[in-house]
């Protein structure tokens, strides 16, 4: 590897500080070798997204024209990376050092870029069980990914469905929220038959004849935002306490975005729900007490009615 390490951490660094302040937050709490393999993971999820979807660090989607394209290329670097080359492109190197560091297993890797390559297909979510699955490839997956960098050996499945869950708590939230932004730029994760349950026809989402049975949508995803986010709070068992302290307090800074969806009602998409520094800094001290607390959470295994990831 010619690249200096230092220098991919710092890009990530500035990576995560622009494109998520709630990761960043959460990151902070990391022991310093997990801290900076969170972040080179960050930077390249990061830079995938961006380079899809025509955006800046999660700012300013635009519609490209070329979105197959870009998967291969992303799908190429990020190939190029795990066999241990230098690409030229930080973050993509970034998860070439990452996945040495910690054995990070590729069909991890494979799968979220199959997320992305939805994405460029224009594929959209028919059923429920649709919209997991892609919510897996886009953010599921990464949790596995991230659960390896805290130390989760790759054989133990049950602490990676847990993982798994928090990130699928992550993405609900985010599709909550950016009902209206996705929509901006011709997308929907809605399932359609959840849209044709309450009427509303997917190329006038955002009409206001149907903002009510908009808001009946936006809490059903926070509602099983919730089960998973439970579900992966018992998951932190396994983990250091450094780490349990970043993934509960993350868990918890990011699903106040979904609380705050559904909480607003009809005027969820009138601006950008986010996170107060306050509030960001009131649930890093409350999951470091959950955090101590954690091992005395119940054994309970994880709810079968959840969906589960798909094993290879």
């Amino acid at each position: 590897m010619t690249r200096d390490r230092a220098a991919l951490v710092e890009a990530a660094r500035v990576s995560i500080a622009r494109g998520s302040k709630s990761f960043a937050a959460a990151s902070t709490l990391f022991a310093p070798v997990v801290r900076e393999r969170a972040w080179l993971l960050y930077a390249w999820c990061r830079a995938c997204d961006d380079l899809v979807d025509g955006q800046d660090h999660g700012h300013d989607r635009t519609i490209v024209s070329d979105a197959r394209a870009r998967v291969a290329r992303v799908r190429a670097l990020s190939e190029a990376a795990l066999a241990g080359c230098d690409t030229g492109e930080p973050a993509f190197d970034a998860l070439g050092v990452v996945a040495r560091e910690t054995g990070l297993p590729p069909r991890f890797v494979h799968d979220v870029i199959d997320g992305f390559q939805l994405d460029a297909e224009d594929w959209r979510p028919r059923s429920e069980d649709d919209l997991y699955r892609y919510c897996y490839h886009v953010a599921g997956a990464v949790g596995c990914l991230m659960a390896v960098v805290m130390g989760v050996p790759p054989d133990d499945e049950a602490t990676l469905d847990r993982a798994c869950d928090l990130g699928l708590a992550f993405q609900l939230a985010n599709i909550a929220r950016d009902i209206a932004e996705d929509a901006g730029v011709g997308r929907c994760y809605l399932p359609g038959e959840w849209l044709a349950g309450q009427g509303i026809a997917a190329d006038a989402l955002m009409a206001p004849a149907h903002r009510d049975a908009l808001v009946v949508l936006a809490r059903r995803l926070a509602d099983r935002a919730q089960r998973h986010e439970d579900s992966a709070r018992i998951g932190t068992k396994a983990l250091s306490f450094r780490s349990a302290w970043a993934v509960l307090a993350a868990a918890g800074i990011y699903g106040d975005i979904a609380r705050a969806v559904a909480g607003r009602g009809a005027a969820a998409w009138d601006g950008r729900v986010t996170t107060s520094k306050a509030a960001k800094l009131g649930w890093i001290a409350r999951a470091a007490a959950q955090a101590a607390r954690r091992q005395a959470l119940p054994d309970a295994p994880r709810d079968p009615v959840l969906w589960t990831r798909p094993r290879r």
